[in-house]
């Protein structure tokens, strides 16, 4: 026998020599390739477990603390309490799975997780529990002169288990005993001394018992630097060693009671464990494990060349976090430029820093001298959108040559000045989103990076300080009703209550170790290049607020992630943004308007509600009067604060520059744009005329030309829009869209070209702002805002329609409204109007995130069908064009089309709806994928004519 097959308990730990000593004679371990046979990984509740025996185990934790390895290993015990801290949904799940300094093997504990892992491989695999297994590793340590320490725990328990050992293993070399208090395990600086005095003890085997999920985190964090070769997470070990808490008797954990035989010794400690969070631990349990999950997979390859980056320590007497971690993207021999200065535009950069400024001149310059002292370690460029009224911070900006200044003419607000500064930004494998008042410590750009490359991140947002150095509760959960009401009731008092019912994460232990986030506040974000040409632009309907929580989420929509790096410090002022009674209803407005987005008319509702009752709740508090009456008064609503082109406002009011709360025109005064509306009909008597009426105001101008191209068309519909003066009517004989299209751009003379089809009523800020938008040369292309008209229809369409008012990339497309622009450029990539169904959807194909823009107006208006079969006739049209288009690559976007879809359901209801559109979906692909529409027509709905 090499090693004991059962465990022996801590009431009687086996002295050297004894029948479970481990034979001193030898230790003949199994070869690699015999002990892979006996293991398998699975997924429990989303913790990734090696399945392996008793004896294995024993002899790969030895093996490794005897010889090493390229990283230390940490070991951790998976049961119901583990994944509540890192399953599937949990704080911190994905951070023992990724690529990381520590080799982290998680092993099989508690008798849910047992069963569950022999209903999925078909066979039984032993519970290997920590407090089983100390007692022969200590053997072994002992047997071959190991140096063990032990890090946890109180100093009273290490001096009974030192009373112990002396007695039952005198020959165990322990290297030290470490009980630190708390405030020292959450200082970064004071957990490096920490485990610098643990490294200079020379430990091969550390104990670790800090409880769930210190234990875990903190050797994740800090474990390298303890130079151990094998830490053990053993929870309460140190407690059953002391002989403190008596193990369960063998029938009780033969029987899965020893949970209850514990809960009976520490109910005060364990109820909460077992009673209330076990529940929907099991739950996760159940609902999220499988058997088709690979072993962890290496750090991900970077694209250039990457160098050895040291963490510089932060005070005296400490050592870096990690002895080196690989940079993408930096070359071997250094930042390409000196230090001190950034790369100018056109060439690449490892960082692109897009700043957003309004009234900042007196912030800028501290911002920018922080970024300066970053280029050490990387290439950055500077690039800031000023939406200022004057032209102070602009010329505080141009005092720095090497600062790539784009005034935006007007405020374009928030997610506008974002897009503006994104679309001049050039090549760089990352982009940094900071607010102006920002203070940058040093190492913080680095810092982000290296959390970026080791967890694969799209996103990672540093750790915010207030000038007192008290960090900000930056992080934040997806809006959801529960919570409005937590936060409208509670505000920010009563801040341990549950994540359901807030926000706001006010936990500060959310602040000290880097984990994934479902979204932050928008003052600093580290986006890879990657995820901003996947996700696109920003939505500029919010303007101000909530857009970053809307940009959050389309990024996890697109199956990538988003984490916290507290070792990344910004200070942040606050209040950047001003304060006002307009903003603060902005602020409500937009969380409903989030709702909008993504929830029906339920949510909607619902939203509203509570965001009121939050707003009555504080009606002596500024402000609050004006969102209260805003959430009531659509007419109020549109008088917020919205994105103006072109108004120059001198002063430094925070609503200077933005639309008047009177009504007054901010256009007044200005030039309108020139260009030309294209409109192609088929046999649209009916309904042409409504669309021409929408454009009148537009036709007064006299700068803008209407083309109504009129294909094959037998019912008048040319006679109805030669009644409309200052349009022009072209016959085409053949019945085809795309001929009509092309017919009239050969006529048209003017650009940019809006393409509006016959049935669709756009406004004329609609127009003005599409137009504007691509004479500006920022975008290539672009559309207004849509809303889906659905009176008259049928439940079951206006359930269909709630449902793909959900889905993120119905918002972000240009297809799907009606109404696409193109500048002059653009249209040169286009060339002519190919003979395929959906030109709207073919156009949307040929320009990246970054080259259009979905703009933020009063939306056109999209008529819907009324009928089943009416609707089933437009979808075949639809999934039959996009199958004409997609080929290959038409299982992608189903397959994202789908996750969208699921991400979209927030409640019952909108459940119905995304149950109602996968069967419209399904039906309406059955026989069209297949089919060719001759080029010369196509259906249409009828019924919303």
């Amino acid at each position: 026998m090499l090693l004991p097959k059962i465990a022996p308990r801590y009431g009687a730990l086996p002295r050297p020599g004894s029948a479970l000593q481990v034979n001193s004679s030898a230790m003949l371990f199994t070869t690699h390739e015999r002990r892979s046979s006996e293991e398998q990984w699975v997924n429990l509740g989303g913790a990734l477990v090696k399945l392996m025996g008793f004896q294995p185990a024993m002899e790969l934790i030895i093996d490794r603390a005897v010889a090493g390895g390229l990283k230390p290993l940490g070991i951790c015990s998976a049961n119901l309490d583990h994944l509540r801290h890192f399953g599937a949904g949990s704080r911190w799940q994905g951070t023992l799975d990724q690529p990381a300094p520590v080799e982290w093997l998680t092993l099989l504990d508690g008798a849910p997780l047992v069963t569950e892992a022999a209903r999925i491989t078909g066979r039984a695999w032993p519970r290997l529990a920590g407090s089983d297994m100390v007692g022969p590793l200590l053997d072994e340590a002992e047997r071959r002169g190991l140096r063990v320490g032990f890090l946890g725990g109180s100093g009273q328990a290490h001096e009974l288990i030192r009373n112990r050992f002396a007695r039952e293993r005198p020959g165990l070399k322990v290297a030290g005993w470490w009980a630190p208090e708390r405030p020292v395990l959450n200082d970064v600086d004071s957990s490096r001394r920490l485990a610098a005095d643990i490294a200079g003890n020379a430990v091969d085997l550390l104990v670790v018992g800090l409880g769930k999920p210190r234990q875990e985190l903190w050797i994740a964090e800090y474990g390298p630097l303890t130079g151990a070769k094998v830490l053990l997470a053993f929870g309460a070990v140190v407690d059953f060693l002391a002989g403190r808490i008596m193990r369960a008797p063998a029938w009780v954990s033969s029987h899965s009671l020893e949970w209850a035989w514990r809960l009976m010794l520490e109910p005060r400690r364990l109820a909460r464990r077992y009673l209330l969070e076990g529940p929907g631990a099991y739950l996760t349990l159940r609902t999220s494990s499988s058997a088709a999950v690979p072993v962890p997979v290496p750090a991900p390859a970077v694209h250039g060349p990457a160098v050895a980056v040291p963490v510089p320590a932060s005070g005296p007497g400490t050592v870096p976090l990690l002895s080196a971690t690989t940079i993408p993207g930096t070359p071997e021999d250094g930042p390409s430029r000196a230090p001190g200065l950034f790369v100018p535009a056109g060439a690449r950069a490892d960082v692109a820093v897009l700043v957003v400024t309004y009234n900042n001149a007196d912030d800028v310059a501290r911002l920018i001298a922080g970024l300066r002292e970053e280029t050490a370690e990387q290439s950055i460029r500077v690039v800031v959108a000023d939406n200022s009224p004057d032209d102070l911070t602009m010329a505080e900006v141009k005092r720095h040559p090497d600062v790539v200044a784009v005034p935006t003419g007007g405020n374009l607000g928030y997610a506008g000045g974002i897009n503006a500064a994104m679309r001049v930004a050039g090549d760089a494998d990352a982009y940094l989103i900071l607010n102006p008042d920002l203070r940058v410590e040093r190492g913080a750009v680095e810092g982000l990076r290296r959390r970026m490359a080791l967890s694969n991140a799209g996103v990672v947002v540093p750790v915010l300080l207030d000038d007192d150095g008290t960090v900000y509760p930056s992080l934040r959960r997806e809006p959801g009703l529960l919570r409005a009401l937590g936060d409208a009731a509670l505000g920010g008092r009563v801040q341990g209550r549950p994540g359901w019912l807030s926000e706001m994460d006010f936990d500060s232990e959310s602040y000290l170790h880097a984990h994934r986030v479902e979204w932050a506040t928008g003052a600093a974000l580290l986006i890879s290049a990657d995820t901003a040409r996947a996700v696109g632009g920003w939505d500029e309907q919010f303007f101000l607020y909530s857009e970053e929580t809307d940009y959050c989420r389309r990024v996890r929509d697109s199956g990538r992630s988003i984490w916290f790096e507290p070792l990344a410090r910004m200070w942040h002022e606050r209040g950047g943004s001003g304060s006002s009674p307009q903003l603060t209803a902005l602020m409500s407005v937009n969380r409903v308007r989030y709702a909008a987005k993504y929830g029906g008319r339920g949510a909607v509702a619902a939203f509203t509600a509570v965001a009121l009752v939050a707003e009555l709740l504080r009606l002596h508090k500024p402000g609050h009067r004006e969102a209260a009456l805003a959430l009531v008064d659509h007419r109020r609503r549109r008088a917020l604060p919205q994105a103006t082109r072109g108004v120059s406002i001198a002063g430094t009011d925070p609503l200077a520059g933005m639309a008047p709360a009177t009504g007054a025109d901010p256009l007044a005064g200005m030039a309108p744009p020139a260009g030309t509306v294209i409109i192609p009909a088929h046999n649209e008597a009916s309904v042409i005329g409504r669309t021409l009426r929408s454009l009148e105001e537009v036709l007064a101008w006299g700068t803008v030309e209407v083309l109504v191209a009129c294909n094959g068309c037998t019912d008048g519909t040319e006679d109805v829009a030669a009644g409309f003066p200052g349009v022009r009517v072209l016959q085409v004989e053949a019945a085809s869209k795309a001929a009509a299209l092309n017919a009239a751009d050969q006529e048209a003379r003017l650009w940019p070209r809006l393409y509006l089809d016959a049935d669709i009523e756009v406004s004329t800020e609609a127009v003005d702002a599409v137009l504007v938008s691509l004479a500006s040369g920022l975008v290539l292309a672009a559309r207004p805002a849509f809303r889906y008209e659905t009176a008259g229809a049928s439940p079951l369409v206006r359930s269909y329609y709630r449902a793909r008012a959900r889905i993120p990339s119905t918002a972000q497309g240009l297809w799907g409204a009606g109404a696409y622009a193109l500048g002059r450029v653009g249209h040169e990539r286009l060339g002519s109007f190919p003979a395929l169904t959906g030109d709207d959807y073919y156009v949307d194909r040929l320009f990246s995130g970054l080259e259009k823009a979905v703009l933020p107006t009063a939306p056109v208006v999209v008529r819907t069908p009324r009928t089943r079969s009416a609707l089933l006739a437009v979808l075949r049209r639809g999934y039959r064009g996009n199958a004409e288009q997609d080929g290959q690559e038409s299982g992608a976007s189903t397959s994202r089309t789908l996750r969208e879809l699921l991400g979209s359901i927030t409640g019952p209801f909108s459940a119905i709806d995304a149950m109602v559109y996968g069967a419209f979906a399904v039906a309406g692909r059955r026989r069209p994928l297949l089919e060719r529409k001759a080029a010369h027509g196509w259906e249409r709905d009828e019924t919303s004519r």
